[in-house]
């Protein structure tokens, strides 16, 4: 009678785990990639969308999606050359993931342009490959458990042995990257509605100075205060403002370029002036410096 001992990994065939990676990833994709499948908006942004915008929004998807298949890619990546085939599936995961879900929901079909159908399935495929991504980080299961081990080895020593805080552990432009995609993530789940304009014309002054304090605290609680999984803590001899003026404003500032970057994308600041432009990206900001915290949480 054989067993198992703990710690002891069980041998996969390399193609097994191939397919199980193809399944998170696919999973993935739909799963975080649902909540735009199923929005109107996002369907008429395929046909009307600049073409040129839209293709700068696919541009920029690649080196992100490279960089994060370098952190929580298909498997363990130990070259760029891995990272860009994890990302490359992923991309392709997300293209198919996005075709197959909107014919399911009747939202393509044979008599519509061909442009019409490659613009919808192309703006529904950046969030979608990202989730192809986010499903081996988030759906791993037991092999995520066993791979923590591996995370936590390549993690920096002290001269002590001891493994450095987890604010060293990644160098702070990954931070900030890491950072970015989340709120880019959440900034395309809602910026194509019409309720982002209609609240910033509601929105007075007062409104947007509340909601840059507030946003820039949920980002600050979630990291830092409510102890969430993967929260970060500070070291003992750490000033509590240290992280508040290295990570969170910064990441504020992150979360707010990329809402001006995905209003523009969009079309939602063509002819509008300044103030009503910084309005909307202010109230775009909010769910992405919440996407921004979760990201630092997550990732």
């Amino acid at each position: 009678m054989s067993s198992v001992t703990r710690g002891q990994q069980i041998d996969i065939s390399p193609s097994r785990h191939l397919l199980v990676g193809l399944g998170r990833g696919a999973a993935g994709a739909m799963l975080f990639g649902m909540p735009m499948l199923m929005t109107m908006e996002l369907w008429q942004l395929g046909f009307y969308i600049d073409r040129f915008r839209l293709f700068l929004l696919l541009t920029v998807n690649i080196p992100l999606l490279i960089v994060l298949a370098d952190r929580i890619g298909f498997e363990h990546t130990s070259t760029w050359q891995e990272a860009i085939r994890d990302a490359t599936i992923a991309y392709g995961l997300g293209i198919v993931m996005s075709g197959l879900v909107l014919v399911l929901l009747g939202d393509l079909e044979q008599h519509m342009p061909f442009s019409e159908i490659i613009g919808k399935i192309a703006i529904q495929a950046v969030p979608a490959s990202i989730g192809a991504l986010l499903g081996r980080s988030q759906l791993g299961g037991q092999a995520r458990s066993d791979e923590s081990s591996g995370e936590e080895g390549r993690q920096g020593k002290g001269k002590e042995g001891d493994a450095v805080p987890d604010e060293m552990s990644t160098s702070y432009s990954r931070e900030l990257f890491l950072m970015a995609v989340g709120a880019l993530f959440l900034s395309l789940n809602v910026a194509p509605t019409e309720e982002i304009i209609l609240i910033s014309f509601k929105m007075t002054p007062w409104h947007a100075l509340m909601m840059i304090v507030i946003s820039i605290a949920i980002m600050h609680g979630f990291v830092y205060a409510v102890a969430f999984k993967g929260a970060h803590e500070l070291g003992e001899n750490t000033p509590r403002w240290h992280a508040l003026i290295r990570f969170t404003l910064p990441g504020y500032m992150v979360a707010m370029l990329i809402s001006l970057y995905v209003l523009w994308t969009f079309g939602r600041l063509d002819d509008s002036a300044a103030t009503p432009a910084l309005m909307s990206a202010i109230v775009l900001a909010f769910p992405g410096a919440i996407g921004a915290a979760a990201a630092r949480l997550i990732l």
